[in-house]
């Protein structure tokens, strides 16, 4: 049996049909930018996370990076103000920091692989403006804590939740949990398009009006630019196909929820560790992501029994050549993390006989 890590076509193809209409229809109106479709996009998917706005963007970190500009623009945030981010993220979290010259301040994350609220406040300087939770592999950071970190010192809380789109913290969907949230809609996030796409998800219509002009060249009047703006428009395409795709993220995130619920249950081996889900958190599990110290080991073993697997991330961000000025920093959590990860498949089109196949697997590595 061959069981691919995740099955794109196939996750694409049970709405086939419904893609080629929308594209059709998307052709045949002879408009293909910032027209009706992303109108009608945003808002359904604000309806969606329980926000009154949503803003299309052209990806995942162009949301991250209009939002922290957007408050630059409004006085909430001046350059080199610190930025508290966790240390495990992928690096588009960061990078979104420092493209608008701003300091990230690196923390370490929890048992969830989360950024551990209880650290925050020692972090904290007197430049801390902000806090940027990333809701990792699909499950969402402790928001009811960072949230009463951010109104204790002032600061806002702008929620990275490209991987977590239906996940709950506390009842509320993942975008509605802080001030503002960037969301990814790349072809192997749960909520994927047919290419990049991304939007942030707001309650501040001050910050949604100031979005929609930088996304727009700072304009929101044609030939008349308020800002130094940017070209990162949802278009029209894209836009049609992710609302085919809005009407099956729950079932599809109830699938990958009874996927990981049997891995939880049934994998059992003294070499492998399970995710382990915050309180009040309903994970959408976009990885299901184990940890093992003979971690290569355990990938070489699966990959002979035809299971595909990919490591969440082979390197931290302070290792990257990128950020070669953070070389000599030290989180032992995060290296640790990053040294024992490894993703296994969890996908809504996945078999009970692929599930089966994956638990038999895992427990019937020898170890090392």
């Amino acid at each position: 049996m061959n069981i691919p890590f995740l099955d794109l076509g196939g996750i694409n193809a049970r709405d086939r049909e419904a893609l080629i209409a929308a594209f059709t229809r998307v052709l045949d109106s002879g408009w293909y930018v910032l027209g009706r479709e992303v109108e009608a996009f945003e808002a359904e998917y604000a309806a969606y996370c329980g926000t009154r706005h949503c803003i299309g963007v052209g990806n995942g970190l162009e949301a991250l990076v209009l939002v922290l500009r957007a408050w630059l623009e409004l006085g909430a945030l001046k350059p080199g103000d610190e930025v508290i981010v966790p240390a495990n993220t992928y690096i588009a979290t960061i990078l979104a920091i420092t493209e608008n010259g701003l300091t990230p301040v690196l923390v370490e994350p929890d048992k969830t692989f989360n950024l551990d609220a209880a650290l925050i406040e020692s972090y904290l300087s007197g430049r801390t403006r902000a806090i940027l939770p990333v809701h990792l592999y699909g499950q969402t950071v402790n928001m009811t804590a960072i949230n009463a970190v951010a109104r204790k010192h002032g600061l806002k809380v702008l929620e990275d939740s490209a991987q977590a789109q239906g996940a709950r913290h506390a009842g509320i969907c993942a975008g509605a949990l802080g001030d503002a949230s960037g969301h990814s809609f790349f072809p192997s996030k749960n909520f994927g398009a047919l290419g990049d796409a991304g939007a942030v998800t707001t309650n501040d219509s001050a910050l949604a009006d100031t979005l929609r002009a930088l996304r727009n060249y700072g304009s929101h009047k044609k030939y008349e630019n308020l800002y130094k703006g940017v070209n990162s428009r949802l278009d029209e395409l894209q836009a049609a196909l992710l609302r085919v795709k809005l009407t099956r993220l729950d079932a599809d995130n109830q699938r990958r929820r009874d996927i990981a619920a049997r891995y939880l249950n049934e994998i059992r081996h003294p070499q492998i560790t399970l995710p382990v889900t915050g309180e009040g958190n309903e994970p959408v599990w976009h990885v299901f992501v184990v940890r093992s110290p003979a971690r290569d080991a355990l990938q070489r073993h699966l990959a002979g029994a035809g299971i595909g697997t990919l490591i969440h991330y082979p390197l931290p961000p302070h290792h990257q050549q990128a950020y070669g000025e953070w070389r000599e920093r030290y989180y032992p959590l995060t290296e640790a993390i990053h040294r024992e990860v490894l993703s296994i498949p969890v996908s809504p089109v996945m078999r009970e006989a692929e599930v089966d196949a994956v638990i038999a697997a895992c427990n019937a590595w020898p170890g090392q």
